[in-house]
């Protein structure tokens, strides 16, 4: 009887929702890496996108989301959406409206309004702390001061999970620090290689004949060309592959491909189907960043939370220490809030 109670409110809450006039804000924020990355795509550094505060009048609720595009070519995209509803006193939907547009946005507007919904419909019970992450490593020759650093600081002996942004120096160069890598790795650890679609089959062939067989690898991450599927399940026989890129082009991967997945929420539309599948216990999913603030972060960390209670925990791809500190990267949606409009 109490059950059928909560469910019939629940019900009738989220009637109520979707016939209410919902306003939404929008300020936009800017901030640059901690130091640049460089990965097979380009040099990340400066990152600028939107916040989305979308409220009730009539519940007193609130939800938040983070626009957040990582390709420039994708941001015009964004900017043109976002440029139709900013207005300093916000822009009034009706729910309908919203849930209408969202199969029109461009990936990255949609999971900010995605999830602004979700928040507001209470899809999400409680937030969750973030995992303990990968650590990621620069590219080219700083990858092995860093490495010394981040093992002379971990407790000998326990886990520690080390990403290596590879195809982003000269090959022959990459190729002697892979030695002295694996040299230094020491057994309890695991290790990512991410290449971001910048190896030829031969390249990749040639790495693999290494790393084939040793237990702390994790996962040649995206090693080819996001169109070459035929090469990477034919890689994928000899080591482990995790697709990346090739699941943002091409969607549909995300329910062919049955090795490991590296899901970037922001980059991939409404995040309210992702959220269902993790709390179903969807297999091989790891959640990484693209450098987001407190607000975007909340999720992230909420779906690598889930995800470690599912059947196949892997540590997300969190990349601490790339951020700035500061209000901007509060877990507090407020603080971010007021930390946009005051320039972070």
């Amino acid at each position: 009887m109490v059950w059928a109670w909560v469910r019939g409110s629940a019900h009738l809450f989220c009637c109520l929702v979707e016939s209410m006039t919902l306003q939404l804000a929008i300020r936009s924020y800017a901030f640059s890496l901690t130091r640049p990355l460089q990965t097979a795509s380009g040099v990340w550094q400066r990152r600028e996108g939107w916040l989305l505060r979308l409220s009730c009048s009539i519940s007193g609720r609130v939800g938040w989301g983070e626009v957040a595009p990582l390709d420039p070519q994708h941001r015009p995209a964004c900017a043109r959406v976002i440029t139709r509803w900013e207005n300093p006193g916000g822009v009034e939907f009706h729910r309908d409206q919203l849930e209408a547009l969202l199969p029109t946005l461009p990936a990255e507007v949609g999971f900010g309004l995605g999830a602004s919904l979700a928040e507001l419909d209470g899809d999400v019970q409680a937030w969750l702390p973030a995992p303990s992450s990968a650590c990621l490593l620069p590219a080219g020759p700083a990858m092995l001061p860093m490495l010394d650093q981040l093992l002379a600081t971990h407790p000998v002996g326990e886990p520690i999970t080390m990403k290596w942004k590879v195809a982003a120096a000269d090959f022959d160069q990459e190729w002697s620090l892979l030695s002295c890598l694996l040299d230094r790795l020491p057994p309890e650890a695991r290790l990512r290689l991410d290449a971001n679609a910048g190896w030829d089959r031969t390249e990749a062939d040639r790495w693999a004949g290494v790393l084939a067989g040793d237990p702390r690898l994790d996962w040649l991450e995206q090693p080819l060309a996001v169109d070459d599927l035929q090469g990477l399940e034919d890689l994928g026989q000899r080591v482990p592959v995790a697709l990346d890129e090739s699941l943002l082009k091409q969607p549909a991967l995300r329910e062919q491909w049955r090795g490991w997945q590296v899901r970037r929420p922001l980059l991939e539309g409404d995040p309210r189907l992702l959220l269902h599948q993790l709390q179903e216990g969807r297999p091989r999913l790891m959640f990484s960043t693209v450098f987001e603030t407190g607000i975007g972060f909340r999720w992230l960390a909420l779906m690598a939370g889930l995800q470690q209670r599912g059947p196949t925990p892997a540590a997300p791809g969190l990349a601490p220490g790339w951020c700035p500190q500061g209000r901007l990267f509060s877990s507090d949606p407020e603080q971010v809030w007021v930390a946009a409009e005051l320039g972070g």
